[in-house]
């Protein structure tokens, strides 16, 4: 069966260390969307932190999508609907800010088109430098929330969250999705909200089936879509554990792994370099 979309993480999947796209992988993704292929983005990223890399692909002309904030928004890039919207609540940020005292770790959320924090870190920076958005320190975090946000994030030295990530994911069963995107970012949306459920959406109102579609990512907050998709795809630079579960391991971001999927299985030119 052809396969009609190809999902695509951003960072250390569709993008380089450098944040761009190689220009084997961006004449991949063009040649893929001539034959009428729907190049989809699903990321963490904010969604105004997406547009540039769609503008790139020109998603817009071909009537695509962003899944942004790990699948809590949907996003038509040709006319800018959105199709869905997941948030949480003040209340529920504030439970997360007094949960972040507790375990002493870093939080951060967005408020507007800016990531709100109490005091600077390491961590928040980097995620600024990601999305290009302005990092703003506030007096008070909870105050500064006053109307849903779209999702929050704890953030910390990876093998401290990587025990935290487990601790949560028990404590707030059944409340909150929650799940690394970096080794030192932990996420939390709303309960059942994930790429791949974003992902379950869009495919039905497209009219596209769950084994026409490809996703490919590299980390753990990619791994529900991996998991969906017809050929679920693992970054080489990837952790052994979502290889693992993955239908297909391609090469790493440095080295084309997305063209060479896309070339191996859509425009059935395999190359082995």
């Amino acid at each position: 069966m052809p396969y009609q979309m190809i999902v695509l993480d951003l960072d250390d999947t569709l993008l380089q260390d450098d944040h761009t796209i190689s220009d084997r992988t961006k004449r991949a993704l063009m040649d893929a969307q001539e034959l009428g292929v729907k190049v989809v983005l699903a990321s963490g990223r904010p969604t105004s932190a997406m547009y540039a890399i769609a503008d790139e692909l020109r998603l817009n002309h071909y009537g695509s999508f962003i899944l942004s904030f790990n699948g809590a928004k949907i996003t038509n890039c040709q006319t800018g609907e959105e199709l869905f919207s997941s948030t949480l609540s003040p209340e529920v940020v504030n439970h997360l800010y007094e949960l972040s005292r507790r375990e002493d770790v870093w939080i951060h959320t967005y408020v507007g088109d800016q990531i709100i924090t109490e005091a600077g870190n390491q961590f928040t920076t980097i995620e600024g430098e990601i999305t290009g958005l302005e990092v703003v320190e506030v007096g008070s975090f909870v105050g500064a929330v006053s109307e849903p946000v779209v999702k929050v994030l704890m953030l910390e030295e990876p093998a401290k969250l990587a025990l935290l990530e487990k601790k949560l994911q028990e404590e707030l069963a059944g409340q909150l999705s929650v799940m690394r995107s970096k080794p030192f970012f932990l996420e939390f949306t709303e309960q059942g909200v994930t790429k791949g459920t974003s992902l379950s959406q869009l495919i039905q109102k497209l009219g596209v089936k769950r084994d026409e579609v490809i996703a490919i990512g590299d980390s753990y907050n990619d791994l529900a879509m991996i998991e969906f998709a017809g050929l679920g795809v693992a970054m080489g630079n990837a952790p052994d554990d979502i290889k693992e579960k993955a239908n297909f391991v391609t090469d790493t971001n440095m080295n084309d792994g997305v063209a060479k999927v896309v070339e191996e299985f859509v425009l059935k030119t395999p190359t082995l370099v």
